[in-house]
């Protein structure tokens, strides 16, 4: 049986929050397992979708998350899928990430991903045009 992808974790792990006047989505993998990134990610370009094209800012989490090649798969997809619709994204906490993944993720979603240590630079970088 295949599992579908349902966004019953996006509550515990998505959310838009103000910051600075603008929208800003988070995406708060922090301390999540291997699975519970794969499953969230998976989720997300469900409701990225629904806003319009180069509009929506994101900051992703990753601070103490396990990664695993699923869940690399997962993150390359999403960065793909959300793409058109994405107008920023950083991502904090990937410092410990394998240099390979990151780089992988760059050339699979022809995007970048600048990475911040806090939340609070990346917001601030977020909201800076």
């Amino acid at each position: 049986m295949v599992e579908t992808t349902s966004l019953w974790c996006l509550p515990d792990h998505v959310r838009f929050v103000s910051h600075r006047g603008k929208q800003i989505l988070i995406i708060d993998l922090s301390n999540c397992s291997s699975d519970e990134v794969e499953k969230t990610l998976r989720a997300v370009p469900n409701l990225v979708m629904t806003h319009p094209r180069n509009s929506v800012l994101i900051l992703s989490d990753f601070t103490g998350a396990s990664i695993d090649r699923a869940a690399i798969l997962a993150i390359e997809e999403t960065a793909v899928f959300d793409k058109p619709y994405v107008k920023k994204s950083v991502c904090v906490g990937i410092e410990n990430f394998p240099e390979r993944y990151r780089e992988d993720l760059a050339i699979f979603s022809g995007r970048q991903f600048p990475a911040f240590r806090t939340r609070e630079e990346a917001l601030t970088w977020l909201v800076t045009d």
